[in-house]
């Protein structure tokens, strides 16, 4: 008490002054977030905004722009060509992305092994890929694919083949390689960094208990990428719907016909509002594909919480 009336006599404030509210918020940090808050809403919050209100709208001959409502949603559900670039990326991601990942989290068990020679030029160079353009990666890897000016006619030239793997019967493989070739790498750091979170007297504990290297992978290392695993399969789903760069250089590549207009949703979009003039219909294709991206995304979502909670 004599204390307390010292320093209140010192500093001239009286004890029963002082008060303390607990229920004013607390604003500061806003004062960090705004510029980033501010560019997330000019670059991302308004486009869809403004892509979900001009895909009410249709452009016609006369009378100019007109409110139809759902239409372009009616018209998009009885589209075929839409229906068919849906069904080629569905197919293109049930098939490249178990590959990649397949390969990712295998390449980050050989580095977290700690048997692997040159670990540090293995890690870098399945990275690079990554931070190569995927134009740059379409273009070299299209030059490969030829089959009269490439590598792939030079060893038909040598081996006496007439293989084309620009061939519309596996094209698509080839988009998938080159996906493959490019995001391999950050996958495999994802899984990676979940790997050197694991304590290493862990693994020296089963070791004690007689466990080999198998049932260290398989017990240990393998529950611990669940998490990484449901990350790296929504990022991927997500990328592979959005396919757009790869078939788009190859377009003027392969033979013929091959890579339509409408070979992804992305790029049937891009053709109906860049070079079809029906870019409300392009919105509504748009905002149909965020739709069906988010609802799978978040159903892997979901099984992941439900598995990791077992």
């Amino acid at each position: 008490m004599i204390k307390q009336r010292s320093v209140n006599q010192i500093t001239g404030i009286k004890s029963s002054s002082v008060r303390v509210n607990r229920h004013r918020a607390d604003w500061r940090g806003w004062k960090f977030m705004w510029p980033f808050a501010l560019v997330f809403t000019f670059v991302f919050i308004i486009p869809i905004l403004y892509a979900i209100y001009i895909s009410f709208f249709q452009k016609q001959m006369v009378g100019g722009t007109q409110f139809v409502g759902i239409n372009n949603y009616i018209r998009l559900f009885h589209d075929q060509q839409f229906w068919s670039s849906v069904g080629r990326v569905a197919l293109f991601t049930c098939v490249q992305v178990p590959i990649m990942l397949f390969l990712s989290a295998a390449m980050a068990l050989a580095l977290d092994s700690m048997k692997l020679h040159g670990a540090k030029f293995f890690r870098i160079s399945t990275f690079l890929p990554y931070a190569v353009p995927a134009v740059v990666s379409t273009l070299v890897w299209g030059f490969m694919y030829g089959a009269k000016y490439g590598l792939v006619g030079s060893l038909n030239d040598w081996l006496g083949t007439n293989l084309d793997v620009l061939s519309p019967s596996v094209l698509l493989a080839s988009i998938g390689n080159i996906v493959t070739w490019e995001f391999t790498g950050y996958n495999m750091l994802i899984f990676y960094s979940s790997l050197s979170t694991i304590p290493h007297s862990l693994y020296e504990a089963a070791s004690i208990d007689g466990a080999g290297e198998w049932q260290i992978v398989k017990s240990i290392k393998l529950p611990e990428l669940k998490g990484s695993l449901a990350i790296t399969v929504i990022f991927s789903i997500i990328g592979s719907f959005q396919l757009f760069n790869e078939p788009s250089i190859l377009q003027n590549m392969v033979p013929g016909n091959a890579i339509t207009t409408y070979y992804t949703p992305n790029m049937y979009a891009y053709n109906l509002s860049f070079a079809g003039n029906q870019s409300n219909y392009a919105a509504a294709l748009a905002i149909t594909m965020a739709v069906i991206t988010m609802a799978i995304a978040y159903a892997v979502q979901l099984n992941s919480m439900k598995e990791q909670m077992k």
